[in-house]
């Protein structure tokens, strides 16, 4: 399965094209993507009509919905941020390294375009759904 983290989500409500919102859009048609509850809050809390957020909350309540935390995310999370600040990396979001290393533990690819992901693809195994299509 793959994850799509909302830096794609915002770029594709935006109308911005990428190769991430390309892949995203061919993915909507053709297999089940999930998105992280943490993600859904981050998308649609950015909407500034009533309107825009409840179409996209709609839209996004289709889609299955990954519970992101928990003890043991937690506790892996701050492991792999430390592993990362050990080669000195320092992500800026505690909440992208809780995306991560639930991708990572769940074994899901992970649809970004937010530049803190690519320490996990290089060092910890996240898989890069955009290098995988």
């Amino acid at each position: 399965m793959i994850l799509v983290d909302s830096s794609v989500w915002i770029d594709y409500f935006r109308g911005t094209p990428t190769p991430q919102t390309d892949l995203l859009d061919a993915l909507l048609s053709r297999e089940p993507i999930l998105i992280g509850d943490l993600i859904l809050a981050e998308v649609i809390q950015g909407f500034a009509s009533d309107r825009d957020f409840e179409q996209a909350r709609t839209l996004l309540g289709i889609l299955d919905v990954l519970q992101l935390g928990g003890a043991m995310i937690a506790i892996q999370a701050a492991c792999n941020f430390r592993t990362l600040r050990g080669l000195g990396i320092t992500v800026r979001k505690t909440i992208d390294t809780l995306i991560a290393t639930s991708c990572i533990e769940h074994d899901h690819a992970l649809l970004y375009s937010d530049r803190d992901f690519g320490p996990f693809v290089r060092h910890l195994g996240l898989r890069s759904a955009l290098t995988e299509a």
